[in-house]
């Protein structure tokens, strides 16, 4: 009886040595993750992600919040299965009242629909990399923007209803607005007007192009990429606004003067065509009442 316990114990081991590669391939691991080692647990996490990804490497910030998970909040294996499950499902609109997981993915900016109208609350940080509202995530009627790492789901804040306006800021709402983007790093800037927002004067090296580095929202304005720049009103403010634009070249870093009709009101930078920077006073002014200048290779579109 000794001797066939043996043998049935050797037979076992030597099959467990004979197929090293088939517990490599899938992620069996015990409901309790904590009864494993790191080093086990980095593996076993990795191995369920590659499985349901087609073989994708799971991310870092991912890796370390699952790690967390399970050694703070006692996370059993199969949560994490079903949380990689979302994660890799797309994201499908929610019914109302849920959640809704908004990634940036390689820092890129990304922008989320909600299925709610009112702000967003953040439910559940997915990040290695802050999420702080008014800087790497921003609620916005019917959607969310996350920035700079920024991975998490999000809520409703209150019950959907009508979104109130901002609170308006201090100051006149013919006055402007500097917003800036220190380090490349997005920033949400609030204005004191409810309507669209214009670029008055780009006081950045690098270029401020709407859509790109700065966009408009209602009671507000992001700016990313380094671009740094006052805004102002779109309406009531800045001449007629009757959509005349002319586009002024310095070739060669040579000073370009170019003509500007006067009916047109004061000319300002619609946006920058040049790689050198386009900055007023310094690479780009008003000559006169009919000219503007250009120089250091500025190249830019100029309108009202």
């Amino acid at each position: 009886m000794n001797r066939l316990l043996h043998a049935l114990a050797l037979t076992a081991c030597l099959g467990a040595l004979a197929t090293p590669a088939l517990s490599q391939q899938r992620a069996y691991a015990p409901e309790n993750l904590r009864t494993l080692s790191q080093n086990d647990q980095v593996r076993v996490i990795s191995l369920e992600y590659e499985e349901q990804s087609g073989g994708r490497r799971i991310p870092d910030d991912q890796l370390r919040f699952y790690l967390d998970q399970v050694n703070r909040s006692n996370w059993g294996f199969s949560q994490i299965k079903a949380d990689i499950a979302q994660s890799l499902g797309g994201s499908p609109m929610p019914p109302q009242g849920g959640t809704v997981r908004c990634e940036s993915v390689n820092n890129k900016a990304q922008t989320c629909r909600v299925p709610w109208s009112g702000p967003s609350r953040l439910v559940r940080k997915l990040s290695g990399a802050p999420c702080d509202e008014g800087r790497t995530w921003q609620s916005q009627r019917g959607q969310v923007y996350v920035g700079n790492g920024c991975r998490a789901e999000f809520g409703p804040a209150y019950d959907p209803g009508p979104t109130p306006l901002p609170t308006p800021l201090p100051g006149p709402v013919g006055g402007s607005v500097r917003c800036e983007s220190v380090n490349n790093q997005a920033q949400i800037c609030r204005v004191p007007w409810s309507g669209p927002s214009r670029l008055s004067r780009q006081l950045s090296g690098t270029a401020c192009v709407e859509g790109r580095t700065w966009q408009s929202q209602r009671g507000q304005v992001y700016v990313g990429g380094g671009c740094r720049a006052e805004f102002v009103a779109a309406s009531g403010n800045g001449g007629p606004g009757n959509g005349y634009s002319t586009t002024c070249s310095s070739n060669d870093n040579r000073r370009v003067t170019c003509p500007w009709p006067p009916s047109y009101g004061t000319p300002r930078l619609l946006e920058q065509l040049s790689r050198s920077p386009c900055i007023q006073g310094q690479t780009w002014g008003i000559q006169s009442a009919t000219a503007i200048w250009v120089s250091q290779g500025c190249r830019g579109r100029f309108g009202n």
